[in-house]
């Protein structure tokens, strides 16, 4: 039954308030082991996990909905997504846009859409935010991996110049490991390689969640 919930709360053009709604029934445990995998902490996983309800995850899912559709607006350029049944976001920035080739510095022509991307995170302050590099296959596995690893700690330095406090973000890389395109054509390559942000409810908002007081 719950897989069915999983699978239905999913489709395109359910909101996350829905969703959230949705995760509560049963499902806040699965939630949120399943947020914290997608963030790399477990310990984060369980505290979410341990709070997400009914009201709080209709509540947690409204409030994501709502930054989704600020992010919408101040970086077109990105695919903003709900993940995690709606209760964590996913902004996913083609590399080719962030830095040149073969850099790992932040290119003049991005730094307005992350300045953008900084004033929505700092307009929603609780919540973690974790920067994944990736890469394409070309090239050697040990220089992509220092390369994804250097392009998300640029993308975190400048976030964090812009006023993003650092105990709410993390980064890593994650190199040539998790594609989510075929590497054997040049639109499969273009698409893996690119640097992904994962914005995730923090201790605040869920305990505001369960007590009804998140707006």
């Amino acid at each position: 039954m719950l897989l069915c919930m999983t699978v239905l709360l999913s489709g395109c053009g359910v909101s996350n308030t829905i969703k959230g709604t949705g995760i509560g029934v049963g499902a806040g445990a699965a939630a949120g082991a399943g947020i914290g995998a997608i963030a790399g902490n477990t310990a984060l996983g369980a505290v979410i996990g341990a709070a997400v309800g009914g009201t709080a995850g209709a509540l947690i899912g409204k409030k994501m909905d709502k930054q989704k559709k600020e992010l919408e607006a101040a970086v077109p350029d990105a695919t903003i997504e709900s993940v995690n049944n709606g209760e964590a976001l996913k902004v996913t920035f083609d590399s080719g846009i962030l830095f040149a080739t073969n850099s790992s510095s932040v290119s003049d022509a991005s730094r307005n859409a992350l300045r953008n991307f900084s004033v929505s995170l700092r307009g929603n302050p609780d919540t973690y935010i974790k920067i994944v590099g990736h890469t394409d296959n070309t090239g050697r596995v040990d220089y992509n991996q220092t390369l994804s690893e250097k392009r998300a700690q640029s993308v975190y330095d400048y976030l964090l110049n812009q006023g993003v406090v650092n105990d709410r973000m993390a980064y890593e890389g994650k190199g040539i490991h998790e594609p989510v395109a075929n590497n054997s054509t040049v639109e499969g390559r273009a698409l893996n390689r690119r640097v992904e942000i994962l914005i995730m409810a923090n201790e605040k908002m869920i305990m505001e969640a369960r007590q009804g007081t998140l707006r």
